[in-house]
């Protein structure tokens, strides 16, 4: 099962990407302005933006506007007289860039979340110059001598924390893998070589997002294609048809479903569909994504591993792994490789055995020489859990209705925590559908904002994340400012008055995505470059699975999991039996 704190190829990938690296806040080139939030600050509560009345113009003068004062702030760093020290160079980096970052916060969750292609241009302009002043940054000699001497003198500094000492190192890597400690020509190659990734990255995480919304990845069915689909599913295709035919100013026949490659319409079909030639071209819709055509990803990809290559060879490295992995927990290709062949060697075998099964299952209706294929899979494996089981995804739904779920998420935290949670409706966001929480310790005291966004939009990015508005920070007197964090999923909206029911699986990636919240509120650190999930990247996703594993407990169920209409209970047998099946197939998702 796959799940992102932070959308992969996107905007936002690239800048954690920098930041991961650098430690720092990035910027680009010059602007004046007036009257933008996201350079002057915001008025209201909590210091949130009014993402509402933002402008793609307002984003991109923040952006620019931000470099011209981080600029100043770096020149400010290198051009005083006062020998390197941890406050002068470490700090006064790390909190410089406060409205660049501000605005690249905003502009790279309203690209995720809207798929605005005017926000997309925006994107595309701005990569090229933040690029360009990231590496203007971590290539500044003059930077580089002031950190490097701080790093070489840390531990003759009895007055500094581990924090301390752990912020100087991070720093100090940021700079080693930003190509500081190049010398001569290599440097203005590794610019070269930085800035062309970044565009590249970009431009293919643009190129995913386009291509899910290409007309020709839908498919256009009648009810009586839909053989196998429940109800609820086939109703949310009818919808989908109806909005469609209506932007498209075509007459609706009464008879027209619209199954895409978005997640909440791909995976049900596949999983229920009993029309596997549907299955087979539903899947190669999906799958062909990207290879050909206006959006094709081919050579981008080829390019990016390429100078990947060649980023990682000027370094010093064999390859971009041995270069990457330098700032994680794993540190080496080794490492890496002994840990994926550890699981490999265990889930094997297994899988081996799951496929066979499956697959003699389904020969047993469909003949002995039935092969199975990937198309065919999610349906007969669904089948033949659903027969060794007595259990259904679909009997689980309507004890998942959306608003008494997230109750029983939010729940999970109030209970291991003592956080509350309070919807509010005086900040502002940027779609009707994001719902805003206030949150608060078990004391009364207030620890952040949570934005949910939670259901599928035309143009959203597919999967689930957690993103920031902004990071949990300290001021120069130990003063929070709270941090506002954002998860966002791809549910299903409701049809017409009918609830909005959840799979087990939209409920765990809630409760997975809400862990990465967890500990974007909960942090206590010292400095932005180290609170929230800036953390190595392996081990980032701790707390999202700690948070996700508590679907199958039933004394947890048991606290929030009620019929809709009845309001009674998950049974105690419905529970059992979902748990028992809960490892159906782990080795086949495990090797996938």
């Amino acid at each position: 099962m796959e799940y992102n704190y932070n959308k992969s190829n996107n905007m936002n990938t690239f800048f954690k990407s920098l930041t991961a690296l650098t430690m720092v806040t990035f910027a680009a080139s010059a602007s004046g302005t007036s009257s933008n939030p996201l350079i002057e600050g915001s008025n209201l509560p909590f210091g949130t933006m009014p993402l509402s009345k933002l402008t793609p113009e307002q984003y991109e003068e923040g952006v620019l506007e931000g470099i011209r004062l981080q600029n100043q702030e770096i020149d400010a760093i290198t051009k005083q007289r006062s020998v390197p020290t941890f406050e002068n160079t470490i700090v006064a980096l790390d909190r410089s860039g406060e409205i660049l970052n501000r605005s690249i916060l905003a502009l790279s969750n309203l690209e995720n979340a809207s798929g605005d292609t005017v926000i997309m241009a925006v994107v595309a302009r701005v990569t090229p110059i933040l690029s360009e002043h990231s590496s203007n940054i971590m290539l500044n000699t003059q930077l580089w001598e002031r950190v490097k001497q701080v790093y070489d003198n840390k531990d003759k500094d009895i007055s500094l924390t581990p924090e301390d000492k752990r912020l100087i190192e991070k720093t100090y890597l940021g700079f080693i893998l930003s190509g500081a400690d190049l010398k001569g020509s290599d440097r203005e190659k590794f610019r070269r070589l930085n800035s062309e990734l970044s565009e590249l990255t970009v431009k293919y995480g643009q190129n995913v997002s386009n291509a899910m919304k290409e007309p020709s990845r839908r498919m256009w069915l009648k009810k009586s294609d839909l053989t196998g689909i429940p109800q609820s599913v086939a109703e949310s295709y009818r919808e989908a048809a109806r909005d469609a035919l209506e932007q498209e100013g075509k007459e609706d026949d009464g008879d027209s479903y619209l199954v895409t490659v978005f997640a909440p319409s791909y995976q049900p079909f596949m999983k229920y569909s009993d029309r596997r030639d549907l299955r087979e071209k539903l899947y190669r819709l999906f799958n062909s994504r990207n290879n050909g055509g206006e959006f094709d990803n081919t050579l981008i990809l080829r390019d990016i591993a390429n100078v990947r290559l060649e980023i990682a060879q000027i370094m010093g490295k064999k390859n971009f792994a041995e270069y990457q992995l330098q700032n994680t927990m794993a540190k080496t290709p080794e490492d890496v490789m002994d840990f994926l062949e550890n699981l490999r060697k265990a889930y094997s075998e297994p899988m081996k055995v799951e496929l066979k099964e499956i697959e003699e299952y389904a020969r047993a209706s469909e003949g002995s020489d039935f092969k199975l294929a990937a198309w065919d899979y999610s349906y007969w494996a669904d089948r033949l859990k659903n027969e060794r089981y007595a259990f259904n995804d679909e009997d689980m739904k309507p004890y998942f209705e959306l608003n008494n779920t997230i109750k029983g998420v939010f729940g999970l935290a109030t209970r291991l925590y003592g956080y509350k949670f309070k919807e509010t409706e005086k900040i502002d966001k940027y779609h009707p559908d994001v719902k805003v929480y206030e949150v608060y310790e078990k004391d009364g005291k207030l620890l952040g904002i949570l934005y949910a966004d939670f259901f599928y939009r035309d143009g959203k990015s597919p999967g689930a994340w957690m993103t920031e508005f902004r990071g949990e920070t300290k001021d120069d007197n130990g003063n929070k400012n709270i941090p506002l964090i954002s998860i966002v999923c791809n549910f299903s909206k409701p049809v017409g008055n009918n609830p909005v029911l959840l799979t087990p699986y939209e409920v765990e990636t809630f409760l997975h995505e809400f862990g990465h919240a967890l500990h974007g509120l909960s942090s206590e650190a010292k400095y932005a470059s180290l609170s929230g999930t800036n953390v190595d990247h392996d081990f980032v996703e701790l707390f999202s699975q700690f948070n996700e594993n508590y679907l199958t407990e039933k004394e947890y169920l048991d606290g929030f999991a009620k019929h809709y209409e009845t309001g009674k209970k998950m049974p105690q047998d419905l529970i059992d039996r979902f748990v028992k099946s809960a490892q159906f197939g782990a080795a086949y998702a495990c090797m996938r």
